[in-house]
């Protein structure tokens, strides 16, 4: 017995030491910087400020080509920017899961959409998607010009110079919990609110986990104040949410018997919509969602639309206020669609009439996206144009630095917004070389919404201010490439109100 137990052992050492070999020499078939035994490429990255991560990865690209690899310790990343590679990773279904690195998520999202996989995720996307119709966006409208009036006040109240993402961010806040759960955390007017700061503990837990090294495992990460507080900021989101959907789930039942009594099907008919109640809603396999199904998606729907929203907004601020004739070009459309009466509702239909305003919004993204990096994990050996990729390997993608790439979009530093003009440009654009929300079938399933939100709050902003940025004495701003871009140093504003000329 002692004998087939070591055969068995050696066996699987062999075993596991083969298919190890094959992944390193599969690996090491893609070009790169040099290895160091144990830790990989990993040195690289330690005691770097965050700031310069983004600009080593840039560095990576330049010097090695469009695909090229760097070790983790035993991690394997690969990068790929070649629009045909970029075509088979992101449009099809073989590469639909996410990278490892989106596991750091799990503790607040659980299996929500952005990370499931297989056939929850399949189940899912078709659930949600009718969420996003453009009747259900006239609901969440309704939402925005609410919340941007409030944010406008709050602009009122600002300093001389002040932090714009800072009230930004509060704004984003407060559209999508009123969006996804049909009530709000006045994250605006309540910056004590214990959800705001659950929030923002957060936010800083998948910030330290995604590249700090130190908080990168998770038995040096448990033993951190860190992880205290991000068990204490989950108790706050998850409970919050939990109570929410038990609440409406409540209200639908005494909406049934109200609507049973009066012998009518109209359920629900007078409240609008909430992401929430198309959850509720819902079935898989004839069976409806469990609560936690729905506070997963919840969840997933709070984090995806609140710090990416805010980063672009912040950023099209940034970009129309060091282009005053851009600004000035957005408000004068503004003002031909809504009048000089800054009461005159933002509506919906008006809203789509923006053209040149979302010019500005397409342009801002593919200089700053929100999302710098994208990551899918490949689970079995498989070739990418004639690129023998090993399974385990983690893809990362970056449309930070795929948007500035000269041979697609000449003076790539500089914004123009003329470019996305499909009427005065006539070169129809490569739909892998412009990923801001992805692209393929796990593309951003709300880029409509955030789309509608931007214009909403730029719409209502212009209207009652110019908008002037004041320049860092530090020069001009790093990039901080996390899981949601940022700047090292806060960028400040100066406003100035609005005053109309008869």
């Amino acid at each position: 017995m002692f004998l087939i137990i070591v055969a068995f052992i050696v066996v699987l050492v062999i075993y596991f030491q083969m298919k190890y070999s094959r992944y390193k020499k599969l690996g090491n078939s893609f070009p790169g910087p040099p290895i160091i035994p144990f830790f990989g490429n990993a040195l690289m990255f330690i005691n770097v400020p965050v700031e310069f991560y983004m600009s080593v990865i840039g560095k990576l690209l330049y010097q090695y080509g469009d695909t090229y690899r760097v070790w983790l310790g035993n991690e394997l990343n690969i990068f790929f920017q070649d629009r045909k590679d970029l075509e088979v990773i992101l449009g099809g279904m073989r590469f639909i899961n996410k990278a490892v690195q989106y596991d750091l998520m799990n503790g607040w999202l659980n299996e929500g959409l952005l990370i499931s996989k297989g056939r929850k995720w399949h189940q899912r996307r078709k659930i949600i998607t009718p969420g996003f119709h453009f009747k259900i966006l006239y609901d969440y409208f309704k939402v925005f010009e609410k919340q941007a009036k409030i944010f406008c006040k709050m602009l009122e109240k600002q300093s001389d110079i002040f932090e714009l993402h800072e009230v930004v961010s509060r704004y984003t806040l407060d559209v999508i919990s009123e969006s996804a759960m049909g009530v709000s955390v006045n994250a605006q007017t309540n910056t004590d609110s214990e959800y705001v700061k659950a929030v923002k503990t957060i936010s800083t837990v998948l910030h330290k986990r995604m590249f700090d090294i130190f908080y990168r495992f998770d038995f040096t990460y448990w033993f951190t104040k860190l992880a205290r507080d991000e068990k204490k900021a989950l108790q706050i989101l998850h409970g919050f949410t939990e109570k929410i959907i038990i609440q409406r789930r409540e209200e639908i039942l005494r909406e049934k018997e109200r609507a049973s009594q009066k012998d009518t099907n109209d359920v629900g008919g007078k409240r609008k919509m909430a992401f929430l109640d198309i959850l509720l809603q819902s079935e898989i396999d004839g069976k409806p969602l469990s609560n936690l199904d729905i506070r997963e998606e919840v969840d997933t729907f709070m984090f995806e639309g609140h710090d990416t929203t805010s980063s672009a907004i912040t950023f099209l601020f940034y970009n129309i206020a060091r282009y005053p004739e851009t600004q000035n070009k957005c408000f004068q459309e503004i003002l031909e669609t809504f009048g000089k009466d800054k009461n005159t509702p933002v509506t919906y239909e008006k809203l789509n009439s923006l053209h040149y305003t979302e010019l500005c919004i397409k342009e801002t993204l593919r200089l700053f996206p929100s999302v710098p990096l994208l990551g899918r994990r490949v689970t079995k050996e498989c070739e990418i144009n004639g690129k023998i990729v090993p399974a385990g390997a983690n893809i990362g993608i970056s449309p930070l630095h795929l948007g500035r790439m000269e041979e697609i979009f000449p003076n790539a530093n500089e914004f123009i917004p003329e470019r996305f003009d499909v009427v005065t440009n006539a070169e129809k654009m490569n739909p892998y070389a412009y990923i801001p929300f992805s692209a393929g079938p796990r593309n951003c399933i709300g880029q409509k919404f955030a789309m509608l939100e931007i214009k909403s709050v730029v719409a209502n902003v212009l209207r009652n201010f110019e908008v002037e940025y004041v320049k860092s004495e530090l020069g001009e701003p790093l990039l901080i490439g996390e899981l949601i871009l940022r700047t090292r140093d806060p960028l400040m504003f100066r406003l100035k109100p609005r005053i109309y000329t008869n």
